[in-house]
């Protein structure tokens, strides 16, 4: 489908919409079924039905709005949740957690280098690939190289003022555009 520009919508955002229809068909089909079976519905499958379909109108949103989605994930779950709140108050789409979970596309992860020693390998290379923006208490040089390993794409010292945790993202989001 055109817009009226004459180009068409991203890639991206026909994947993420097609994958939202298949999603909801698929709740819909599971919702039916057990109507006409007059049995229960399969709760556990349409809950991760509809937090998949939650998930991509997260990244349909995303796209079309330009949203920057931030994963803060932080030992002090308190903290955490404190800054992922200032984030949202600058127009971020942020969550925090007190450990990595899997990895959206396109989202700029804040990690606590102190939590590093928890990840196994996937995670390690997830976060890896990520190209986190490493806060941390430590200044040593072991903790410096960590990060690199990491390829942190930046490295911020506790405590971290809101402004200049603001400007690693939008470096962050300069490097992938770039890219």
């Amino acid at each position: 489908m055109a817009r009226d520009t004459g180009s068409s919508p991203s890639p991206e955002l026909a994947a993420a919409l097609h994958r939202l229809r298949s999603t909801l068909a698929r709740l819909k089909a599971e919702a039916e079924l057990a109507e006409t079976d007059r049995e229960a519905p399969p709760i556990p499958r349409l809950l991760g039905d509809l937090r998949e379909a939650l998930d991509l109108v997260g990244a349909v949103e995303a796209i079309t709005l330009g949203l920057v989605r931030v994963l803060v994930v932080d030992d002090d779950e308190r903290l955490g949740e404190l800054t992922a709140r200032g984030l949202r108050r600058r127009g971020y789409e942020a969550e925090s957690a007190g450990a990595l979970r899997e990895l959206r596309r396109h989202e700029v992860v804040v990690f606590d280098l102190s939590l590093a020693s928890r990840l196994d390998e996937g995670a390690r290379s997830a976060l890896t690939a990520a190209r986190p923006i490493v806060v941390t208490g430590a200044t040593d040089s072991g903790s410096r190289a960590l990060a690199s390993r990491l390829e942190a794409s930046d490295y911020l010292i506790k405590p971290v003022e809101l402004d200049d945790l603001v400007a690693a993202i939008n470096r962050r989001i300069g490097e992938e555009s770039t890219a």
